[in-house]
This record gives C-alpha cells, sequence and structure tokens, in this order.
C-alpha cells in the first residue's frame, strides 16, 4: 500500500468520528510502547496507525447502550 487514505480506513470504521477517536487511542498505545501490527519503516506513528486500521488490524468495538434503572 503506497499511501494510505481516509477512505481506505473508512472500509472496517462505521464513520469519521470513530476513525479519529480509534486512531487517537492506537497513536497513544503506540507511543506508551505497544507492538506496531504492520510493517513500519520510516513513516509517522499516525501514518502507520491509520495503515494498521486500514488492514483490519485494529478494530474498533461497538458499545452497547446502557440502560437506565
Amino acid at each position: 500500500m503506497a499511501r494510505v487514505t481516509i477512505e481506505d480506513c473508512l472500509k472496517n470504521v462505521d464513520n469519521r468520528f470513530t476513525l479519529v477517536h480509534l486512531a487517537a487511542k492506537r497513536v497513544r498505545q503506540v507511543r506508551e510502547g505497544a507492538e506496531l501490527l504492520v510493517k513500519s519503516s520510516k513513516n509517522e506513528d499516525v501514518v502507520t496507525v491509520l495503515r494498521e486500521i486500514a488492514a483490519g488490524r485494529v478494530i474498533a468495538k461497538k458499545q452497547e447502550k446502557q440502560e437506565d434503572e
């Protein structure tokens, strides 16, 4: 994959809002020492994380709505 695009990522994520939050959380994990899930040569953390999302290696879990009791 020469370039990663938002459209590549949106195939695996519901919407752009979820994509931003998922990418931000994953970048924090990587910067704190988590292992990369795809090969990265000289890319910035954000680009590498977007490649992980586009490759389907990082997935957002859907939260179930909580009922008020």
